[in-house]
C-alpha cells in the first residue's frame, strides 16, 4: 500500500474508489460479466454444480405458492448468470404450478433459452413470490476502507492495475455504516463498506408486493468481521488479485446481518406489504 500517493502509483492510470473501479471493470463495456463466457466460464456456484440446488428452489416456490393459495407464482432470479437456475427450476416444479420467470441480469439474454423466461435488467415490482438472489451480493460494487496511523477511517483508492493507495476519510453515511456494522479498530484494518448491497437488499425486498426474497452468499456477521477484508478476483477458475481492468471477476464476501436487517424494514414499509426476506450463509 502506497499511503502517499507517491512513487509506485505514479503513472498507472486514473486513482478511484473501490466501488467506481468495480462498477466499470464487471459490467462497464466489455466488463467481465458481460463477456460471452458468462461467470460459468471462470467459476463454479451451487446453480452449476449439481441440479440438486435447482430442485431444492423448486421445492421451496411451491411452498411459496401454496403459503399465497395460488396456483402461479413468479420466481426472480438476481444475478441470472444466462439463466442455468432458471432452466433448473421450470424442469423441477410440479405439474400444475404455472410459473412467471424472471431472470434479472445485465449481460444479453442468452440463445436458446427456455421461452418462458422473462429477460430484463432490472427486477420487476408487484410481483407475487420467490425472489431469489444466489451469490448477487456479492457482486454489488462496494468501497473499501482502511484504518490509516491516526486512526482515521479513509477509502482505498486503486488504479487500473490494482496499485492501491489511502484516500480521503470516509464521511457521511459510509462512516456511519462502518460504526454500526464494521468498526475499524487498529492500524490497518480493512473493511468494505456494505451500506450499497444494503440498499440493494432493501430495494429487492419491497419489489414483491408478496411472497418471500432470499440471498444466498458468502457472509460474515458481527463479532466475525475479516479485520483486513475479503475482497479478492477469480479467473478461469482460479483465484486471483483483484485487478480492476474486467479481466476477473471481483467479489468480496457480504455482511449479511445488515443486509437482513436492511431486508427486515423494507418488508415491514407497506409497499412491501405480504413479503418476507431471508439471508444466509
Amino acid at each position: 500500500m502506497d499511503d502517499t500517493g507517491q512513487g509506485r502509483g505514479q503513472g498507472r492510470g486514473q486513482w478511484r474508489g473501490w466501488r467506481v473501479a468495480a462498477e466499470t471493470a464487471l459490467y462497464g463495456p466489455d466488463g467481465f460479466y458481460l463477456r460471452p463466457e458468462g461467470p460459468a466460464g471462470h467459476f463454479r456456484t451451487s446453480v452449476h454444480a449439481s441440479p440438486l440446488f435447482a430442485g431444492a428452489v423448486a421445492r421451496l416456490l411451491t411452498r411459496v405458492a401454496q403459503e399465497l393459495g395460488t396456483d402461479e407464482v413468479a420466481l426472480v432470479d438476481v444475478g441470472a448468470g444466462r439463466g442455468e437456475l432458471l432452466t433448473g427450476v421450470l424442469a423441477a416444479v410440479p405439474e400444475g404450478l404455472r410459473v412467471r420467470a424472471y431472470a434479472v441480469e445485465r449481460a444479453a439474454r442468452p440463445a436458446g433459452l427456455d421461452e418462458r423466461v422473462s429477460w430484463r435488467p432490472d427486477i420487476p415490482a408487484g410481483v407475487r413470490g420467490l425472489l431469489f438472489a444466489n451469490e448477487w451480493l456479492d457482486n454489488v460494487p462496494v468501497d473499501v476502507a482502511q484504518l490509516d496511523e491516526a486512526g482515521t477511517p479513509r477509502y482505498v483508492e486503486v488504479a487500473p492495475d490494482g496499485t492501491e493507495r489511502l484516500g480521503a476519510p470516509v464521511t457521511g453515511a459510509d462512516a456511519e455504516w462502518l460504526a454500526r456494522w464494521w468498526p475499524l479498530r487498529e492500524p490497518g484494518e480493512r473493511a468494505e463498506i456494505g451500506r450499497p448491497r444494503d440498499e440493494a437488499w432493501a430495494r429487492a425486498v419491497a419489489s414483491l408486493s408478496a411472497g418471500l426474497a432470499v440471498a444466498v452468499d458468502y457472509a460474515h456477521t458481527a463479532g466475525a468481521r475479516p479485520p483486513f477484508g475479503t475482497l479478492t478476483g477469480f479467473r478461469a477458475g482460479r483465484e486471483v488479485p483483484p485487478v480492476p481492468d474486467g479481466s476477473c471477476d471481483l467479489t468480496s464476501h457480504v455482511a449479511l446481518d445488515a443486509c437482513a436487517a436492511s431486508g427486515a424494514r423494507a418488508a415491514g414499509a407497506g409497499g412491501a406489504a405480504g413479503a418476507g426476506s431471508a439471508a444466509g450463509a
